[in-house]
């Protein structure tokens, strides 16, 4: 679901909750070896997505926040703060020629350029995440 964050709404607060959990603990994170990605630079997006970015001239860019259900893809276009809400059971993320990352989910999509190691190593660590606590079978929910 894309969903506009520019102002605390309960309502949009809690749709994130109940999609992809609470936020890590201090301790997870220093586990996990942080949560959020680099800068991401957008290549290429869905036309929901391409039709906010347009808006304005800036550079088109945003960033993934890890939770224990899911991510969270934001970006920011004119003054407002968008978030793509993404549960691991529907994430899909492949990787494409020329460095550049494909994260897909229903029928939104944003292709990312991973051009610097940082990069690559976040998106590493979220598939290894992605792999070891999505459910495989009905009965491990």
């Amino acid at each position: 679901m894309l969903l506009n964050v520019s102002y605390k709404d309960k309502n949009v607060t809690k749709k994130i909750t109940d999609a992809l959990g609470k936020p890590f603990t201090i301790k997870e994170r220093i586990r996990l070896g942080g949560i959020g990605s680099p800068k991401l630079e957008i290549t290429q997006a869905s036309v929901a997505i391409r039709n906010l970015l347009i808006l304005d001239n800036n550079a088109d860019c945003c960033n993934i926040e890890m939770r224990p259900g899911g991510i969270i893809l934001g970006f920011r276009s004119l003054l407002e703060s968008y978030a793509l809400v993404i549960p691991y059971y529907k994430l899909t993320i492949y990787k494409g020629d020329l460095g550049i990352y494909s994260v897909y989910k229903d029928n939104y999509f944003v292709k990312v350029r991973a051009d610097t190691k940082a990069v690559q190593k976040f998106f590493k660590k979220l598939l290894d995440y992605k792999a070891d606590n999505t459910p495989t079978s009905i009965e491990d929910l």
